[in-house]
């Protein structure tokens, strides 16, 4: 055979003791190399092979089909090719791959050795595979754990340390340009109450970055409660937060706000659950999609009563495609511009990344959503104190687009009483 078929191309040729030099072999061909007889030569393991010019310029997704193609002993077929994914999240030293990763069935049969391979590839010494996640209204994932005994992980995003179980608990790394908002905002001496803290997403940035000087966290999943307590710790917080575990609609007042709501909204009414907690915060973080609408009540209830707060409103708004002018498009067309309009009618510019950020116009439907919200809460807030209240939009920030013309959007509210 030829040398190309016989050596490992992953790897150099390495000096051994007394002169002797390794040669990186495929361990399927090694039967097969014939030497003459004079030529002195021993099969040895090298724990840690130096990799080629060639492996160490590899992105890891060609590494990784260059893997498969190596255990499959063939060319990958279309359809087998199609299973290998070329993205994945990365938690320290487990990967998360996509739930459609080696689904078919030539790959289940490889059994732990597939796994072992992947991981290799990957640089990773455990391996989880996501499915889809569960509909139990705590948005919990449903993960399987591919190689290793142990799910939780650390993420650090903006120097603040995340642990969780990748089994129990979501991680969105596409909320991190509102992580960091929330980071630069300047909350010092002020009291922050996360109707939907999680793991701490937004919590731990308000504490960390934004010196709040304390903060009501509300979770009612219980593994996400455990992961934010050791997060708060983590981080050296865990005296400035306290949480409750349970259903953060159930603060002490909500209900009768539940019944002045019944005639506007179909949410379903709340359960028995209490908290006591209210006129307390100068900011309510409402970190929920779809929709955020089943904490307004108690939002409204949290609130300082004597002077009021902010509201950082999350909701997922629907955004009809805009049509594209014709003189747009001749003068694209004239210019020899590379960029076409999106499927929302607005140019989208690269960035860095390859990702493509949205425009930063803000477009009628998010105006009409934040008025109305605007508009909705204001008269919460009336029927809650017996008061005049104003309500002032500060800023809707475009988090991301969620699906195709939907967008995830945050409402800065300022929301203050009116004085006699």
């Amino acid at each position: 055979l030829e040398k190309e078929q016989l050596l490992d191309g992953r790897y150099r040729l390495q000096e051994m003791p007394g002169g002797r030099v390794a040669l990186p072999m495929l361990q399927e061909k090694v039967d097969q190399l014939w030497l003459p007889q004079e030529m002195p030569c021993e099969l040895v393991h090298i724990q840690d092979p130096i990799p080629s010019r060639a492996a160490r310029r590899q992105t890891p997704t060609q590494k990784l089909r260059d893997e498969m193609r190596r255990l499959l002993g063939e060319s990958l077929s279309k359809e087998l090719e199609r299973d290998v994914p070329h993205a994945w999240q990365r938690h320290g030293d487990l990967v998360l791959l996509s739930e459609d990763s080696f689904r078919a069935a030539p790959w289940e049969k490889l059994g732990p050795v597939l796994w072992e391979t992947v991981a290799s590839a990957l640089g990773a010494r455990r391996l989880a595979r996501r499915g889809r996640v569960l509909p139990d209204g705590m948005r919990s994932p449903s993960v399987t754990l591919l190689l290793g005994q142990d799910g939780w992980v650390e993420h650090v995003d903006n120097g603040i340390r995340y642990t969780f179980d990748v089994t129990k608990c979501m991680f969105s790394p596409g909320n991190i340009t509102e992580k960091l908002r929330v980071a630069s905002l300047s909350c010092s001496g002020e009291v922050l109450v996360d109707l939907y803290a999680g793991i701490g997403y937004f919590t731990l940035p308000y504490l960390v970055h934004a010196a709040a000087a304390f903060a009501h966290a509300c979770e009612w999943n219980s593994h996400a409660v455990e992961a934010l307590r050791r997060n708060l710790a983590l981080n050296g917080v865990q005296d400035r937060c306290c949480v409750h575990h349970g259903d953060s609609r159930q603060v002490s007042g909500a209900n009768e706000l539940w019944s002045l709501w019944s005639h506007r909204t179909s949410l379903s009414p709340p359960l028995s659950f209490q908290l006591e907690l209210w006129d307390v915060a100068d900011r309510v973080n409402l970190g929920l999609i779809p929709s955020s609408e089943e904490g307004w009540p108690v939002a409204c209830r949290v609130l300082k009563k004597s002077t009021g707060g902010i509201l950082h409103i999350h909701h997922n708004v629907e955004t009809p495609p805009a049509p594209v002018p014709m003189q747009t498009l001749v003068l694209r067309a004239e210019t020899g511009s590379p960029e076409g309009p999106s499927s929302d009618g607005e140019v989208q510019h690269p960035t860095d990344s390859g990702k493509k950020t949205l425009g930063a116009k803000i477009r009628p439907a998010w105006q009409r959503w934040a008025e109305a919200t605007a508009s909705q809460i204001r008269g919460l807030l009336v029927e809650l104190h017996g008061q005049p209240w104003s309500t002032s939009i500060l800023h809707i920030e475009v988090v991301k687009s969620y699906a195709p013309h939907v967008h995830h959007l945050v409402l800065d509210l300022e929301c203050r009483p009116m004085l006699p």
